[in-house]
């Protein structure tokens, strides 16, 4: 048994068996509404927390337990404050389902929306017609299921590459597909990026896992007309250890890598030339792009993949994005004999 276990245990052993049972479920955290239908008084409630035995951590919500509560305790506490139909949800879902790898500074509560709740310390609260619906079920603390916590960030997201982001790490990570995520948005009669979404999903199903991803598709090899490479293309490296390649240009041997990583210490840089001598080994040819070159200078870019793809028996040509493109500059500077 864990430490918390027995310490919530111990906290708990004294309480009616039904205010037991709850407060263990709830990681220790009770309101004042449960225990007194568990048959607790107000003065009961009083004593246990003037008595330190409970702790306060909202009004009308306690910790049966001492010490610091953990971070699921905080979770139960705050949707307690909340009331019912409480659900955990944006930011914080995330966070549980997976779907981001840290917690938010606040915690993202949605109630029904008939409901109108007084701010609450360090919750963000947000209101839904759908919030019953949208509970991921048997979840501990109640959340809001993929699909709906990956709609409600993009519905909320200020910019393209927010939306993009989360919908690239939602099917990057296994935890949703193209059917389910679009049954989830035929739910939605209001929706922002409803558009970029059924494109983003299209894109994601075929394999692009980043936001950099999706941009070095569209900006820089759709838009110039490169050949269409196979996406996150798998191999096997010399000490047997099996990865993926970000775009594989397999008839000619190139590879092209994408990292969006804003630090890139040394691991990851002995990382990155492991996968690029492993492609040397395979006779290809490695490039390397971060956000500098596919979101500043696409152009740039696509010129020189199709560059070094031409080294490597393409017979195609690149086509300008638009007025301007450095493709355009760089195709009118070859001679008319040379077959484009």
């Amino acid at each position: 048994m864990s430490v918390r276990a027995r310490t919530l245990g111990d906290m708990t052993s004294e309480l009616p068996p039904t205010l037991r049972n709850l407060a263990r479920y709830q990681y220790g955290v009770v309101s004042r509404a449960q225990a007194l239908r568990a048959g607790l008084t107000e003065d009961m409630i009083r004593f246990r927390v003037r008595s330190d035995r409970w702790r306060q951590l909202y009004p009308g919500v306690y910790a049966t337990f001492t010490g610091a509560p953990g971070r699921t305790a905080q979770l139960w506490a705050a949707l307690l404050s909340a009331g019912p139909g409480a659900v955990l949800s944006y930011e914080t879902a995330a966070e549980l389902l997976r779907l981001t790898d840290k917690a938010a500074a606040s915690i993202h509560v949605t109630i029904p929306r008939e409901r109108h709740v007084a701010p609450i310390r360090g919750v963000s609260l947000h209101r839904s017609g759908r919030a019953i619906e949208a509970v991921q079920p048997k979840s501990n603390p109640p959340r809001t299921r993929m699909e709906e916590t990956v709609l409600d960030l993009t519905h909320a997201a200020s910019c393209f590459d927010d939306v993009c982001g989360w919908v690239t790490r939602a099917f990057a990570r296994d935890l949703t597909d193209e059917r389910r995520l679009r049954a989830a948005m035929d739910l939605r009669a209001r929706l922002r990026w409803r558009a970029e979404l059924h494109e983003l999903i299209t894109a994601a199903k075929g394999g692009d896992h980043s936001v950099l991803e999706y941009r070095y598709d569209r900006d820089v090899e759709r838009a110039h007309g490169l050949p269409e490479p196979v996406r996150q293309a798998p191999f096997v490296g010399p000490d047997g250890q099996q990865g993926r390649r970000d775009r594989l240009y397999q008839a000619y041997g190139v590879v092209v890598e994408l990292d969006g990583r804003l630090g890139h210490g040394p691991a990851d840089q002995w990382r990155d030339k492991a996968r690029d001598n492993a492609a040397a080994e395979d006779g290809q040819q490695s490039l390397r792009y971060g956000w500098e070159q596919v979101r500043w200078h696409p152009c740039a870019t696509a010129l020189q993949v199709a560059t070094v793809l031409k080294r490597h028996g393409w017979d195609g040509w690149p086509r300008p994005c638009s007025p301007g493109c450095l493709v355009e500059r760089a195709l009118a500077r070859l001679p008319v004999t040379a077959g484009r």
